[in-house]
């Protein structure tokens, strides 16, 4: 094997080994067994520098020639200690004990780590004196009993725990040193120590003779040999354990906070939550006091401003009934300047009082309420302010009067963690109730404040908001009056909560009311109102906070027509579930028309259902949280829901009624509309319709046979209107429209609708008129009679209809 190269040139300059420090020796060989860096601590110990070593086989430092890829440790072990030879550079043999560990790097190269103690120059000798500075100052425990179990040696802790010196000790045994059940049984274990020759253990919990406050010690007993092996004692050590047993405990106490603190919106259940905790595990008595009213800004009151008043949200107490307290829970109470809960308010972080302590002393001579302090013997005090979202809530006042420990800093600290979660959920609560509200108050805006006035339905509704933490939904629905005495009924259900929500329902139902005034058969209203949503998502997808029902994706939406006059029922639905019919015999069915995809979707077709409905019969339309109230499947829902609709009622609000308290066992978790509506119909003397050929003389039939069916009604002072809208409408079919054209004339009970149809498609629209010009001037002058006026489209044809109010006449 090729030596490392001794230049002498390069040997480091000697030094008096006596005079260095004690230093460890260590170097880094790679898994190729190569030197990659090399100690001052292996210099000293083997002579050679950095320099010389790095980058070689780390066998050649080996005093026994080997190859170059030798390596003492083991394969497959990750640790290994042992003595080698090895090699100084001077060329002498040195026995070196090496500890040697491999380490992995996160990439998954290895390495060896070798190190070795390097002797330095002679210290310290552990002599008689360092063992007894060992023994007498040592943290733990230490005495030594003799044979007869009678106490030799007792260092410093030994005296503190007992409160005795070791003078007053020494000869006597552990029970007529600290006579307690716990000294009996460590004398007893210390007998088996004794007798056995094995070790033993003692939990003992040690409380001083003055009264304060007990440890907890854990306790060894270790039989003391001579060098041949005969027990002549026995040496007690116990380490103390209180600080440790309180650290558990306190994180016993918060990983219960996390669970029983903040589990509902509720900010008094929440202070409640915190006041049952707290006692008596951290206090004797807890109150819980919220400022009156809720701040609406970010600093708390200052104690210098005046009293601070509160409501006493929650107390608790070790004594039954909380008499400590001459203000219950939900009673107010005003804390008086430079008070504690003003002091600790005002800070913004809690205090440790004593009842001695000034401000106590100021507090219970200027509230009389707060006698209860000296009354019930409190000997000490904690107030910790309730802050959460940079907001002042409030404070909670600890206090102590059975245990004889006062409060220490630790017990501060754990006091403002468990508060701080007490405030951020009582914050959170008010945050939702605030954000509910506003929610509400947006939904109920543009939910239909009164129904419209219109003849062909009687309507009764119910809306009911969620109850859940989610918040408010998106539910919605509405009566739209049509021409021709028809009447559109919508029910809609958005997609997720809160305010978004209903922001985003308040926009479709716009939609829908505009579509609607175009008169659009109800599949194509559900494709522009798809079209719409998909547009909208588009355009919110990049919005803070906009996720996959932005814009509305995934809306359902009902859209049903009624016309009185057919008795004919147009519906169509997006996603939502059908309506449900009750005949005037009374029997429950489901108006299954075909279901279209949740609007927004796109790409697929609408499907429209027609059919005819008694007079008297019921529609109920419903959003899915009605039937997804109840515990059990939808088909058992259905039934429910049957059975109420099924039963006789005299008005609809009692149908609403009994649907709700049929499938709603408690308050819904989703939002629930419940519309419900009863046909009627408008009989043949109340329509009249005339086929006109497509000739400008039957406009004069036409305005004569209006005028007698007019007094058939007894409407003759509505006659003149009525002729002059006829005679337009009429010539405006024969002169651009195409046959075949019809008049019709409806009555119904406030007003009366004139409409003239033919087969053309093209839309009328009103022009300006020029002053020397004959005509252009017919739909001005109709829309100037009527009451309202437009055009309703048919897969053939149009029709062009008027209404003028008959209150007047």
């Amino acid at each position: 094997m090729e030596r490392l190269p001794i230049s002498p040139g390069e040997r480091p300059a000697e030094t008096d080994a006596s005079r260095e420090p004690a230093d460890t020796a260590t170097a880094t060989v790679d898994e190729q067994g190569i030197v990659t860096a090399w100690s001052e601590g292996a210099r000293r110990l083997l002579g050679y520098v950095a320099s010389e070593v790095i980058g070689l086989p780390a066998s050649r430092l080996l005093a026994a020639a080997v190859d170059d890829t030798a390596w003492p440790a083991p394969p497959g072990q990750e640790r290994w200690s042992g003595t080698v030879a090895l090699r100084h550079r001077d060329g002498h043999r040195l026995d070196v004990g090496l500890l040697v560990h491999r380490w992995t790097s996160t990439g998954g190269a290895g390495k060896w780590l070798v190190v070795s103690p390097v002797p330095g120059g002679p210290g310290t000798p552990w002599d008689e004196p360092m063992r007894e500075w060992a023994f007498t100052q040592s943290p733990c425990l230490l005495a030594i009993f003799d044979a007869d179990l009678r106490l030799v040696r007792a260092n410093a802790g030994m005296e503190r725990a007992l409160s005795l010196p070791e003078a007053v000790m020494r000869g006597l045994r552990l029970p007529d040193i600290a006579p307690d059940p716990v000294s009996d049984e460590t004398e007893r274990r210390m007998r088996l120590a004794l007798e056995t020759g094995e070790p033993q253990h003692v939990a003992a919990f040690v409380r001083p003779t003055d009264g304060s406050a007990g440890q907890d010690w854990a306790t060894s007993l270790a039989p003391l040999r001579d060098p041949d092996g005969r027990v002549h004692g026995v040496c007690l050590a116990a380490h103390d354990r209180t600080g440790l047993e309180r650290t558990r405990q306190q994180t016993s106490l918060l990983k219960e906070a996390d669970v029983r603190i903040g589990t509902t919106l509720d900010s008094a259940r929440t202070a409640q939550e915190l006041s049952d905790l707290a006692v008596p595990r951290l206090a004797d008595f807890v109150a819980v006091d919220l400022l009156v009213p809720a701040p609406r800004g970010d600093e708390p009151p200052s104690a210098a401003t005046g009293p601070v008043a509160v409501r006493r949200t929650a107390v608790r107490s070790v004594l039954e009934g909380s008499p400590e307290f001459p203000v219950g829970a939900g009673g107010t109470t005003v804390h008086p300047p430079l008070s504690p809960p003003a002091e600790c308010l005002a800070a913004g972080r809690g205090a440790v009082y004593g009842t001695n302590d000034p401000a106590v002393a100021r507090w219970v001579e200027r509230e009389p309420e707060a006698a209860w302090i000296r009354q019930y013997g409190t000997h000490s005090m904690m107030v910790v302010p309730l802050r959460a979202g940079g907001i002042a809530l409030g404070m909670a006042i600890f206090g102590r009067h059975q245990r004889r420990e006062p409060f220490e800093p630790e017990d501060l600290w754990l006091a403002e963690e468990l508060t701080t979660r007490a405030a951020v959920s009582i914050h959170n609560a008010r945050r939702h109730t605030r954000e509910r509200t506003n929610t509400m108050t947006l939904q109920r805006s543009l939910l239909p404040q009164t129904l419209p006035a219109q003849t062909a339905l009687e309507i009764a509704s119910r809306y009911l908001p969620a109850s859940t933490e989610s918040g408010v939904g998106g539910d919605w629905f509405d009566v739209i009056p049509l021409s021709g005495a028809r009447v559109a009924l919508v029910v809609g259900d958005v997609v997720g909560h809160g305010m978004r929500a209903a922001a985003t329902m308040g926009r479709l139902r716009t939609a829908v009311r505009t579509l609607a005034d175009v008169d659009l058969p109800p599949d194509e209203l559900l494709t522009h109102l798809d079209d719409l949503i998909i547009h909208l998502s588009a355009d919110e997808s990049g919005t803070e906070g906009a996720g996959e029902a932005a814009g509305g994706i995934g809306t359902t939406c009902l859209y049903v027509v009624y016309d009185p006059v057919s008795r004919r029922c147009t519906l169509a639905r997006a996603g939502h579930p059908p309506p449900a019919v009750v005949s005037p015999e009374g029997s429950v069915y489901l108006l299954d028309a075909p279901v279209g995809p949740p609007l927004g979707l796109g790409g697929l077709p609408f499907e429209t259902l027609e059919t005819e409905l008694p007079e008297g019969s019921i529609l109920a339309l419903y959003t899915d949280g009605l039937l997804q109230a109840r515990d059990h499947d939808i088909d058992e829902a259905l039934d429910e829901m049957f059975a109420a609709l099924s039963r006789p009622s005299s008005t609809l609000d009692t149908v609403c009624d009994r649907v709700l308290t049929g499938l709603l066992t408690h308050r819904p978790e989703d939002d629930v509309a419940l519309l419900v509506a009863r046909t009627k119909a408008l009989h043949a003397d109340r329509v009249a319709v005339w086929d006109l050929p497509s000739d400008p003389s039957v406009v004069a039939q036409a305005r004569r046979r209006s005028t007698d069916q007019l007094a058939a009604w007894g409407l003759e002072e509505a006659g003149f209107v009525t002729e002059l809208m006829v005679s337009e409408l009429v010539t405006n079919a024969i002169r651009y429209g195409r046959p075949p054209i019809q008049l019709r004339l409806i009555h119904e009970d406030s007003t009366l609708i004139c409409e003239v149809s033919d087969s053309s498609s093209t839309a009328p629209h009103m022009r300006r008129a020029r002053t020397f010009d004959e005509g252009g001037r017919g739909l001005l002058l109709v829309a100037q009679l009527a009451q309202r006026w437009g055009t309703r489209h048919a897969p053939v044809g149009k029709t062009i209809w008027a209404e003028q109010s008959l209150v007047a006449y």
